[in-house]
Protein backbone atom coordinates (compact mmCIF):
# COMPACT_ATOMS: atom_id res chain seq x y z
CA UNK A 1 0.00 0.00 0.00
CA UNK A 2 1.57 3.18 -0.69
CA UNK A 3 2.08 5.90 1.93
CA UNK A 4 -1.36 7.73 2.90
CA UNK A 5 -1.24 11.79 3.99
CA UNK A 6 -4.68 12.23 5.63
CA UNK A 7 -5.91 15.58 5.12
CA UNK A 8 -8.66 16.76 7.51
CA UNK A 9 -10.73 19.28 7.36
CA UNK A 10 -11.38 21.61 10.28
CA UNK A 11 -13.10 24.89 8.98
CA UNK A 12 -16.73 24.81 9.64
CA UNK A 13 -18.56 26.60 12.70
CA UNK A 14 -20.48 23.56 14.03
CA UNK A 15 -23.83 25.80 14.94
CA UNK A 16 -25.90 23.42 14.63
CA UNK A 17 -25.32 22.05 18.17
CA UNK A 18 -25.26 25.77 19.92
CA UNK A 19 -24.93 26.36 22.45
CA UNK A 20 -22.09 24.08 23.39
CA UNK A 21 -20.60 24.71 19.46
CA UNK A 22 -19.68 28.33 18.94
CA UNK A 23 -17.77 29.89 15.88
CA UNK A 24 -14.72 30.40 18.51
CA UNK A 25 -14.96 26.76 19.54
CA UNK A 26 -17.02 24.47 16.86
CA UNK A 27 -18.00 21.13 17.51
CA UNK A 28 -14.73 19.17 16.20
CA UNK A 29 -12.81 20.74 18.66
CA UNK A 30 -15.57 19.25 21.05
CA UNK A 31 -15.28 16.22 23.22
CA UNK A 32 -19.08 14.98 22.11
CA UNK A 33 -18.44 11.03 22.12
CA UNK A 34 -16.03 10.51 24.24
CA UNK A 35 -12.86 12.19 26.50
CA UNK A 36 -11.20 12.62 23.08
CA UNK A 37 -12.07 15.35 21.32
CA UNK A 38 -13.93 15.02 17.24
CA UNK A 39 -10.51 16.21 15.92
CA UNK A 40 -8.42 13.78 17.96
CA UNK A 41 -10.50 10.73 17.13
CA UNK A 42 -10.82 11.97 13.25
CA UNK A 43 -6.73 11.95 13.29
CA UNK A 44 -6.47 8.44 14.98
CA UNK A 45 -8.09 7.08 12.16
CA UNK A 46 -4.80 7.05 9.96
CA UNK A 47 -2.08 7.22 12.49
CA UNK A 48 1.03 7.53 11.97
CA UNK A 49 1.97 3.79 13.73
CA UNK A 50 -0.29 2.22 10.89
CA UNK A 51 1.62 3.79 8.32
CA UNK A 52 -0.14 6.58 7.46
CA UNK A 53 1.95 9.84 6.70
CA UNK A 54 1.98 12.67 8.88
CA UNK A 55 -1.63 14.77 8.79
CA UNK A 56 -2.31 18.09 7.13
CA UNK A 57 -4.57 19.99 8.78
CA UNK A 58 -6.81 22.40 6.80
CA UNK A 59 -8.59 25.02 8.90
CA UNK A 60 -9.74 28.32 10.13
CA UNK A 61 -7.00 30.81 11.17
CA UNK A 62 -8.84 31.57 14.57
CA UNK A 63 -8.47 28.20 15.53
CA UNK A 64 -4.93 27.41 15.00
CA UNK A 65 -3.92 27.82 18.52
CA UNK A 66 -6.58 25.23 19.74
CA UNK A 67 -5.84 22.38 16.32
CA UNK A 68 -2.07 22.72 17.61
CA UNK A 69 -3.07 21.86 21.20
CA UNK A 70 -5.44 18.77 20.72
CA UNK A 71 -2.99 17.61 17.71
CA UNK A 72 0.13 17.81 20.56
CA UNK A 73 -1.78 15.99 22.71
CA UNK A 74 -3.02 13.44 20.38
CA UNK A 75 1.39 12.73 19.16
CA UNK A 76 1.02 14.66 16.19
CA UNK A 77 3.39 17.29 16.83
CA UNK A 78 4.33 17.13 12.57
CA UNK A 79 0.74 17.59 11.39
CA UNK A 80 1.14 21.08 8.87
CA UNK A 81 -1.95 23.04 9.61
CA UNK A 82 -2.76 25.33 6.37
CA UNK A 83 -4.50 28.43 7.94
CA UNK A 84 -7.61 29.49 5.76
CA UNK A 85 -7.64 33.18 5.97
CA UNK A 86 -11.23 33.17 4.68
CA UNK A 87 -13.54 30.06 4.14
CA UNK A 88 -14.18 28.61 0.54
CA UNK A 89 -15.40 25.33 1.32
CA UNK A 90 -13.75 22.13 0.14
CA UNK A 91 -12.60 22.27 -3.56
CA UNK A 92 -10.13 25.09 -2.34
CA UNK A 93 -9.11 23.62 1.01
CA UNK A 94 -8.33 20.54 -0.58
CA UNK A 95 -6.56 21.97 -3.27
CA UNK A 96 -4.53 24.01 -0.95
CA UNK A 97 -3.43 20.60 0.52
CA UNK A 98 -2.60 18.69 -2.70
CA UNK A 99 -0.12 21.60 -3.40
CA UNK A 100 1.31 21.41 0.15
CA UNK A 101 2.08 17.21 -0.78
CA UNK A 102 4.02 15.90 -2.93
CA UNK A 103 2.38 15.65 -6.33
CA UNK A 104 2.35 11.54 -6.48
CA UNK A 105 0.68 11.02 -2.72
CA UNK A 106 -2.02 10.07 -2.15
CA UNK A 107 -4.62 11.68 0.15
CA UNK A 108 -7.33 10.67 2.41
CA UNK A 109 -9.67 13.75 2.96
CA UNK A 110 -11.70 13.28 5.81
CA UNK A 111 -13.76 15.74 7.31
CA UNK A 112 -13.26 16.10 11.29
CA UNK A 113 -16.36 16.22 12.97
CA UNK A 114 -17.48 12.93 11.93
CA UNK A 115 -18.40 9.99 13.95
CA UNK A 116 -17.11 6.35 12.51
CA UNK A 117 -17.39 3.75 15.11
CA UNK A 118 -16.36 0.77 12.98
CA UNK A 119 -12.83 2.21 11.94
CA UNK A 120 -11.47 -1.49 11.33
CA UNK A 121 -13.78 -1.63 8.28
CA UNK A 122 -12.91 2.02 7.35
CA UNK A 123 -9.44 0.82 7.08
CA UNK A 124 -11.10 -2.13 4.97
CA UNK A 125 -12.35 0.31 2.61
CA UNK A 126 -9.18 1.86 2.81
CA UNK A 127 -7.42 -0.88 1.67
CA UNK A 128 -9.95 -1.88 -1.09
CA UNK A 129 -10.03 1.72 -2.93
CA UNK A 130 -6.38 1.98 -3.06
CA UNK A 131 -5.08 -0.10 -5.89
CA UNK A 132 -7.65 2.66 -8.11
CA UNK A 133 -6.25 5.63 -6.66
CA UNK A 134 -2.73 4.48 -7.50
CA UNK A 135 -3.70 4.74 -11.24
CA UNK A 136 -5.69 8.20 -10.87
CA UNK A 137 -8.49 7.09 -10.02
CA UNK A 138 -10.98 9.55 -7.71
CA UNK A 139 -12.44 7.53 -4.80
CA UNK A 140 -15.48 8.40 -2.30
CA UNK A 141 -16.51 6.49 0.21
CA UNK A 142 -20.41 5.74 0.26
CA UNK A 143 -21.92 5.65 3.41
CA UNK A 144 -24.60 2.10 3.75
CA UNK A 145 -28.20 3.98 4.32
CA UNK A 146 -29.92 2.37 7.55
CA UNK A 147 -32.76 4.54 6.66
CA UNK A 148 -34.27 7.02 3.81
CA UNK A 149 -32.91 9.77 5.13
CA UNK A 150 -33.14 13.05 3.58
CA UNK A 151 -30.41 15.29 4.79
CA UNK A 152 -27.78 13.55 2.47
CA UNK A 153 -26.96 13.66 -0.66
CA UNK A 154 -26.56 10.15 -2.06
CA UNK A 155 -24.36 8.06 -4.54
CA UNK A 156 -25.35 5.87 -6.99
CA UNK A 157 -23.46 2.63 -7.70
CA UNK A 158 -22.15 1.62 -11.08
CA UNK A 159 -20.04 -1.34 -12.67
CA UNK A 160 -18.32 -3.03 -10.45
CA UNK A 161 -14.33 -1.89 -10.93
CA UNK A 162 -12.85 -4.69 -8.01
CA UNK A 163 -14.01 -6.56 -5.44
CA UNK A 164 -15.85 -3.45 -3.33
CA UNK A 165 -15.29 -0.76 -5.44
CA UNK A 166 -17.87 0.59 -8.05
CA UNK A 167 -17.85 3.31 -10.92
CA UNK A 168 -20.28 6.48 -9.82
CA UNK A 169 -22.83 6.30 -12.02
CA UNK A 170 -24.42 9.87 -10.42
CA UNK A 171 -24.50 12.00 -7.47
CA UNK A 172 -27.94 13.06 -6.53
CA UNK A 173 -28.90 15.51 -4.46
CA UNK A 174 -31.27 15.45 -1.10
CA UNK A 175 -33.67 13.60 -2.10
CA UNK A 176 -37.69 13.98 -0.91
CA UNK A 177 -38.68 10.98 1.09
CA UNK A 178 -40.05 8.93 -1.25
CA UNK A 179 -37.62 9.65 -3.48
CA UNK A 180 -35.39 8.37 -0.37
CA UNK A 181 -37.17 5.34 0.35
CA UNK A 182 -36.68 4.24 -3.77
CA UNK A 183 -33.27 4.64 -3.23
CA UNK A 184 -32.92 2.20 -0.44
CA UNK A 185 -35.16 0.11 -1.68
CA UNK A 186 -32.98 -0.41 -4.78
CA UNK A 187 -30.21 -1.15 -3.43
CA UNK A 188 -27.34 0.26 -5.41
CA UNK A 189 -27.24 3.27 -3.46
CA UNK A 190 -25.30 5.37 -0.92
CA UNK A 191 -24.90 8.33 1.35
CA UNK A 192 -22.43 10.60 0.23
CA UNK A 193 -20.49 11.01 3.62
CA UNK A 194 -17.54 13.45 1.96
CA UNK A 195 -14.50 11.04 2.64
CA UNK A 196 -12.52 10.52 -0.14
CA UNK A 197 -8.83 9.39 -1.42
CA UNK A 198 -6.88 9.68 -4.69
CA UNK A 199 -3.53 11.01 -5.72
CA UNK A 200 -2.76 14.82 -5.43
CA UNK A 201 -1.96 14.91 -9.16
CA UNK A 202 -5.57 13.21 -10.18
CA UNK A 203 -7.10 15.89 -8.35
CA UNK A 204 -5.13 18.86 -9.34
CA UNK A 205 -5.32 17.83 -12.72
CA UNK A 206 -9.34 17.28 -12.42
CA UNK A 207 -9.04 20.95 -10.90
CA UNK A 208 -7.30 22.18 -14.01
CA UNK A 209 -10.29 21.05 -16.32
CA UNK A 210 -13.20 21.08 -14.05
CA UNK A 211 -12.71 24.71 -12.33
CA UNK A 212 -9.50 26.23 -13.09
CA UNK A 213 -10.11 29.40 -11.77
CA UNK A 214 -10.35 27.81 -8.14
CA UNK A 215 -6.84 26.10 -9.40
CA UNK A 216 -5.50 29.64 -10.19
CA UNK A 217 -6.56 31.49 -7.26
CA UNK A 218 -5.23 28.64 -4.88
CA UNK A 219 -2.15 28.08 -6.96
CA UNK A 220 -1.56 31.90 -6.64
CA UNK A 221 -2.39 31.60 -2.50
CA UNK A 222 0.03 28.93 -1.95
CA UNK A 223 3.06 30.36 -4.20
CA UNK A 224 3.24 33.41 -1.80
CA UNK A 225 2.41 31.57 1.83
CA UNK A 226 3.91 32.46 4.70
CA UNK A 227 5.33 29.50 7.28
CA UNK A 228 5.42 29.64 10.76
CA UNK A 229 6.92 26.24 11.84
CA UNK A 230 4.35 23.90 11.40
CA UNK A 231 1.62 26.78 10.30
CA UNK A 232 1.23 27.43 6.58
CA UNK A 233 -0.87 30.63 5.64
CA UNK A 234 -1.83 31.23 1.83
CA UNK A 235 -2.27 34.68 1.13
CA UNK A 236 -5.32 35.87 2.18
CA UNK A 237 -5.76 38.17 -1.06
CA UNK A 238 -5.28 35.47 -3.33
CA UNK A 239 -7.16 33.24 -1.45
CA UNK A 240 -9.82 34.93 -1.05
CA UNK A 241 -10.35 35.78 -4.97
CA UNK A 242 -11.00 31.73 -5.31
CA UNK A 243 -14.73 31.00 -5.42
CA UNK A 244 -16.31 29.01 -3.04
CA UNK A 245 -17.37 25.85 -4.14
CA UNK A 246 -17.78 21.93 -2.52
CA UNK A 247 -15.41 18.99 -4.09
CA UNK A 248 -18.44 17.49 -5.14
CA UNK A 249 -20.11 20.32 -7.35
CA UNK A 250 -16.17 21.34 -8.55
CA UNK A 251 -14.83 18.06 -9.52
CA UNK A 252 -16.06 15.03 -8.30
CA UNK A 253 -19.99 15.77 -10.47
CA UNK A 254 -17.96 16.29 -13.79
CA UNK A 255 -14.93 13.94 -13.86
CA UNK A 256 -14.58 10.89 -15.53
CA UNK A 257 -12.74 8.30 -13.49
CA UNK A 258 -14.48 8.53 -10.15
CA UNK A 259 -15.06 5.68 -7.98
CA UNK A 260 -17.34 4.44 -5.26
CA UNK A 261 -16.36 2.07 -2.07
CA UNK A 262 -19.81 1.28 -0.15
CA UNK A 263 -18.81 0.52 3.70
CA UNK A 264 -20.77 0.08 6.45
CA UNK A 265 -18.63 1.83 9.39
CA UNK A 266 -20.89 2.97 12.03
CA UNK A 267 -21.13 6.54 10.62
CA UNK A 268 -22.49 9.79 11.88
CA UNK A 269 -22.02 13.35 10.88
CA UNK A 270 -23.47 13.90 14.19
CA UNK A 271 -25.31 17.17 12.84
CA UNK A 272 -28.02 17.97 15.33
CA UNK A 273 -28.49 16.96 18.71
CA UNK A 274 -30.71 14.45 18.02
CA UNK A 275 -28.53 12.40 16.38
CA UNK A 276 -25.94 12.61 19.21
CA UNK A 277 -28.93 10.92 21.11
CA UNK A 278 -29.06 8.45 18.53
CA UNK A 279 -25.71 7.45 18.59
CA UNK A 280 -24.93 7.68 22.50
CA UNK A 281 -25.43 4.93 24.75
CA UNK A 282 -28.56 5.56 26.87
CA UNK A 283 -29.67 4.87 30.38
CA UNK A 284 -32.90 2.62 30.84
CA UNK A 285 -35.03 5.14 30.14
CA UNK A 286 -33.69 6.22 27.50
CA UNK A 287 -32.04 9.43 28.46
CA UNK A 288 -28.71 10.88 27.48
CA UNK A 289 -26.63 12.35 30.40
CA UNK A 290 -23.21 14.34 30.33
CA UNK A 291 -22.46 16.43 33.35
CA UNK A 292 -24.76 16.55 36.69
CA UNK A 293 -27.75 15.72 35.87
CA UNK A 294 -30.17 14.40 38.06
CA UNK A 295 -33.16 12.88 36.26
CA UNK A 296 -35.77 11.86 37.85
CA UNK A 297 -39.47 10.52 36.56
CA UNK A 298 -37.85 11.29 33.37
CA UNK A 299 -37.42 9.77 29.73
CA UNK A 300 -36.16 9.70 26.04
CA UNK A 301 -34.13 12.88 27.01
CA UNK A 302 -30.73 14.39 26.15
CA UNK A 303 -29.34 16.37 29.07
CA UNK A 304 -25.80 17.46 28.89
CA UNK A 305 -24.68 20.44 31.40
CA UNK A 306 -21.04 22.03 31.56
CA UNK A 307 -21.61 23.50 34.29
CA UNK A 308 -24.70 24.17 36.63
CA UNK A 309 -26.25 21.55 38.13
CA UNK A 310 -29.51 20.35 35.87
CA UNK A 311 -32.38 18.53 37.67
CA UNK A 312 -35.19 17.34 35.20
CA UNK A 313 -38.71 16.04 36.66
CA UNK A 314 -41.43 14.48 35.05
CA UNK A 315 -40.49 15.30 31.20
CA UNK A 316 -39.74 13.31 28.14
CA UNK A 317 -38.18 13.39 24.94
CA UNK A 318 -36.49 16.68 25.47
CA UNK A 319 -33.33 18.01 24.28
CA UNK A 320 -31.79 20.43 27.54
CA UNK A 321 -27.63 21.81 26.92
CA UNK A 322 -26.61 24.03 29.43
CA UNK A 323 -23.32 25.67 29.43
CA UNK A 324 -22.01 28.25 31.95
CA UNK A 325 -23.57 31.29 29.27
CA UNK A 326 -26.60 29.65 27.82
CA UNK A 327 -29.48 27.12 27.62
CA UNK A 328 -30.86 25.09 25.06
CA UNK A 329 -34.67 23.83 25.49
CA UNK A 330 -36.20 21.75 22.95
CA UNK A 331 -38.51 19.14 21.83
CA UNK A 332 -36.25 16.20 20.79
CA UNK A 333 -36.82 14.71 17.30
CA UNK A 334 -37.06 18.81 16.52
CA UNK A 335 -33.56 20.10 16.86
CA UNK A 336 -32.83 20.87 13.26
CA UNK A 337 -35.09 24.07 14.94
CA UNK A 338 -31.72 25.36 16.84
CA UNK A 339 -31.54 27.35 13.33
CA UNK A 340 -34.28 29.52 14.38
CA UNK A 341 -32.42 30.04 18.16
CA UNK A 342 -29.25 31.01 16.23
CA UNK A 343 -30.79 33.17 13.75
CA UNK A 344 -32.37 35.23 16.23
CA UNK A 345 -28.75 35.72 18.31
CA UNK A 346 -27.60 36.63 15.53
CA UNK A 347 -29.81 39.17 14.64
CA UNK A 348 -29.51 40.57 17.81
CA UNK A 349 -25.54 40.49 17.73
CA UNK A 350 -25.33 38.16 20.61
CA UNK A 351 -21.85 37.13 22.12
CA UNK A 352 -22.66 33.58 22.93
CA UNK A 353 -22.56 32.92 19.51
CA UNK A 354 -19.14 33.53 19.45
CA UNK A 355 -17.51 33.37 22.65
CA UNK A 356 -15.47 29.98 23.02
CA UNK A 357 -16.17 28.34 26.50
Amino acid sequence: MSLITPVILSGGSGTRLWPLSRTGRPKQLLSLTSDETMLQLTASRAPVSEGYAAPVVVANAAHADMIEEQLTAGGLEQALLILEPAGRNTAPAIAAAALAVDRDALMLVMPSDHVIRDVAAFRAAIAAATPLAEQGWLITFGITPDGPETGYGYIQRGEELAPGVARVRNFVEKPDRATAEQYLAGGDYSWNGGIFLFAASAYLDALAKHAPDILAAVQRSMESATREGHRLYPNQHDFAASPSQAIDYAVMEKADRVAVVPVEMGWSDVGSWDALHAISDTDEAGNVHHGEVFAIDTEGCLIRSEGPVVAAVGVSDLIVIATPDAVLIMPRGESQEVKRAVAALQKDGHITLDRAL
